[in-house]
């Protein structure tokens, strides 16, 4: 599932490609919206709200899309629009068009009530209003839930929005903390959520997710799929095991020991 930055840039892209025109191509490809037309009104902005985009156009309407494990948006110069089972919705104008491919969620509503839809979601840590009160309040959902592994925590998105699978291990891993500590023994819980918005907010123009500093191929995780492979502070091997269901973790087993040998 792509991260909060992932979503970010894309909002962006998309909001660069449609905002402030009308538009001249609506085609929803999910059964329930086959209706839909969109046609004539213009595109008023997209922001995205964790991993949500939210696509507002006149007359108090929002496309909410969710690009969940394998969804993307292709921007390209308006023409005729592709013939793939996999596009969910094409809305475009006189000189772009947005593609959506395996789109996990198209759904539209008022946008007087996109709370329907993204208001269970905690803080976004690239929300542009991001700062010590909405730090709190991340801080302070997560310690509700005092008992719960960390690593399981942190994707969370009704604690804090924003954070998945990468993030999830190198924070850990550049906090010292293991993906199993409970998130009442974690040391000092403002730091992991300041860090956590900081690698976002690092990444969020640019494509791939550095946490190293380093750019080069291989080189910019410290834990995340590099399992077998030595860590790059202590030299011990990285392991990897399940948690949240599917989902996997990457950790150190020596610089961040399991919560019984602290």
């Amino acid at each position: 599932m792509p991260e909060g930055d992932v979503v970010w840039l894309t909002a962006r892209r998309l909001h660069e490609a449609l905002a402030g025109r009308a538009l001249t191509r609506s085609d929803f490809r999910v059964p329930r919206l086959a209706t839909a037309d969109l046609r004539g009104r213009t595109v008023l902005d997209t922001v995205p709200r964790g991993k949500h985009l939210l696509t507002r156009v006149e007359d108090g309407l929002t496309v909410h899309t969710h690009l969940l494990m394998e969804g993307r948006w292709q921007i390209r110069r308006a023409g005729p629009a592709p013939r793939d089972h996999r596009v969910r919705l094409v809305l475009g104008n006189a000189e772009w068009q947005a593609v959506g491919y395996s789109l996990g969620v198209v759904e539209l509503l008022r946008t007087a009530e996109e709370d329907r839809a993204v208001g269970h979601l905690g803080p976004d840590l690239l929300d542009p209003s991001w700062g010590p009160e909405t730090a709190a309040e991340a801080v302070a959902r997560l310690a509700e839930q005092p008992a719960r592994p960390v690593g399981e925590a942190l994707l969370d998105q009704t604690r804090l929005a924003g954070i998945g699978n990468v993030y999830k291990a190198e924070v850990l891993f550049l906090r010292g903390v293991n993906p199993w500590a409970p998130v009442g023994d974690v040391p000092d819980l403002p730091a992991l959520v300041e860090l956590s918005h900081r690698l976002l907010d690092a990444n969020k123009e640019r494509h791939g997710h550095i946490t190293t500093g380093e750019r080069g191929r291989g080189r910019e995780h410290w834990v995340y799929g590099r399992a077998g492979r030595p860590c790059r502070r202590c030299g011990t091997r990285i392991e990897r095991a399940e948690q949240t269901g599917e989902r996997v973790t990457f950790w150190c087993p020596r610089c961040q020991p399991r919560p019984s040998s602290r």
